[in-house]
């Protein structure tokens, strides 16, 4: 018989959060097996949740990520990962 086990994980962090058509959103940081991952997940129980990114290898880098993702967020008033994400002429 093999043993299987499932990846390490740490507790899930919120990096920020933003409000959109949706409601509030959360930005959430997780070690996964020594990876961090960025998600954008629903701050209720309804909503879709976005991978961002699911190997973030540094500080600075995840600093970016939330930044960068926190203006589009803003500018498009929703997910930025939500389909139909692009940008349009006024």
């Amino acid at each position: 018989m093999t043993a299987t086990s499932s990846p390490a994980s740490g507790d899930p962090t919120v990096l920020a959060s933003y409000k959109c058509d949706e409601g509030t959103r959360k930005l959430v940081g997780q070690r996964i097996d020594g990876r961090v991952a960025l998600s954008d997940v629903p701050a209720g129980e309804q909503g879709k949740v976005y991978l961002i990114e699911r190997h973030v290898p540094c500080l600075a880098e995840l600093d970016g990520l939330v930044a960068d993702y926190l203006a589009m967020a803003a500018q498009l008033d929703r997910p930025p990962l939500r389909s139909g994400w692009l940008l349009r002429d006024a």
